[in-house]
């Protein structure tokens, strides 16, 4: 019988965080999944999404109910590695806490899910039904890999999904959705002592910033678990000496949508508004660079009940059910699917870590996530 021990499970965790997928390079992660699936005799199939970047998906018995089970491979970057306690690609143990980039978000769920796979399928203990293991790319910028594997019909057949993102004491089954835009200016170069021989092309993006983020953020519709729409306008790029005035200005902003106000609406708004300020004489042009719905279930399951009994029964903690203006693979893998399609993001770690300097995850989460993984897979596949 194959039980995987606390050893080999740090060892697994400590290959992958040494791997530096930051925001690309998830390639190495699948292949060291790839081979690690193959040892037991696992099938898995690279996925490509770009020249550089894949998916991995991989499964184990057959038929209906089919259960996917979803992480990314990438992490974002450490930042300045001297502000680490300990390099963040070296799994660090101290006090309880495994510190590593990646750890968190999202590298420890990732391994649960590929070594519960495993166990069932070499202890024979999976008699009905299928589980889709789905690893992918980019999430951290763009979700390319999650809209890969839905455009290709893996998420066609699946019965449940849960994501394994860092939350172990609340369970998300609703989340805002995520809009970024550039929006450039463009203007006359001229001397700024002779303003009136070019066109500044910061005043009208900034009226135009201004007008954008009163619509959105002055919108009073809400959503009964998701709360309001938000807009930030996050960067703001223009000119290049102090006496010249600019021919360019660039923003970049991004908006959490919800479903009441959702990213088609929001686009058709920028775009409305800038046709405005065009037709006044501006020149401002809307770029869409991510588009990402939000997710919205009753969260009324089987698979979340469950979730929250295993919870109690090998965390020890009372497990919230709750909506996340946070934004996952979800946005991609649930298109189509209606409110009431089993959906959940439950897994190791603590979302307040993600991200930040130092980042770990609990030794003993990352332990118990793997017997409630397992313990959810057999009930669910009755």
């Amino acid at each position: 019988m194959k039980q995987f021990t606390e050893e080999e499970k740090i060892k697994i965790l400590s290959d992958l965080i040494a791997i530096k997928s930051v925001n690309e390079n998830e390639i190495e992660v699948a292949n060291y999944l790839k081979e690690l699936f193959a040892e037991y005799g696992i099938e898995s199939k690279i996925v490509p999404v770009t020249d550089t970047r894949v998916n991995l998906v991989a499964e184990i018995g057959s038929g209906s109910p089919v259960i996917g089970v979803s992480g990314h491979m990438d992490v974002v970057s450490p930042g300045d590695e001297s502000e680490w306690t300990s390099n963040p690609f070296t799994l660090t143990e101290r006090d309880g806490k495994l510190y590593g980039r990646g750890t968190n978000d999202m590298k420890a769920g990732l391994v649960n899910l590929a070594l519960v796979m495993i166990e069932l399928k070499e202890n024979n203990e999976l008699k009905n039904g299928t589980v889709r293991f789905m690893a992918t790319t980019g999430e951290e910028v763009g979700g390319a890999g999650s809209k890969k594997l839905y455009d290709e019909g893996y998420m066609d057949d699946v019965d449940y999904l849960w994501v394994a993102e860092p939350s172990h004491d609340t369970i998300i089954y609703a989340h805002k959705g995520s809009l970024n835009f550039r929006i450039t200016s463009i203007g006359e170069a001229a001397h700024s002592s002779m303003p009136d021989q070019g066109y500044n092309a910061i005043n009208p993006l900034m009226k135009y910033l201004l007008e954008v983020d009163e619509k959105l953020n002055g919108d009073e519709r809400k959503n009964e678990v998701l709360d309001k729409l938000v807009m930030s306008t996050t960067i703001f790029n223009a000119g290049n000496q102090v006496n010249s005035v600019p021919e360019k200005a660039v923003a970049e902003i991004n908006v959490r949508t919800i479903p009441e106000f959702d990213n088609d609406e929001v686009i058709d708004l920028f775009n409305t508004t800038a046709d405005k300020y065009n037709q006044e004489g501006s020149h401002i042009q809307v770029e869409v660079t991510m588009s990402l719905p939000s997710v919205f279930t009753t969260g009324q399951s089987e698979m979340v009940d469950l979730a929250k009994e295993f919870g109690k029964k090998h965390l020890d903690l009372d497990i919230a059910v709750k909506g996340s203006p946070g934004v996952t693979d979800a946005s991609n893998l649930l298109r189509g699917k209606d409110e009431n399609f089993p959906f959940m993001m439950f897994g190791p770690g603590e979302t307040k870590m993600a991200h930040k300097k130092d980042e770990y995850v609990y030794k003993e989460y990352y332990f118990a996530f793997f017997e409630i993984y397992k313990e959810l897979i057999l009930r669910l596949a009755k």
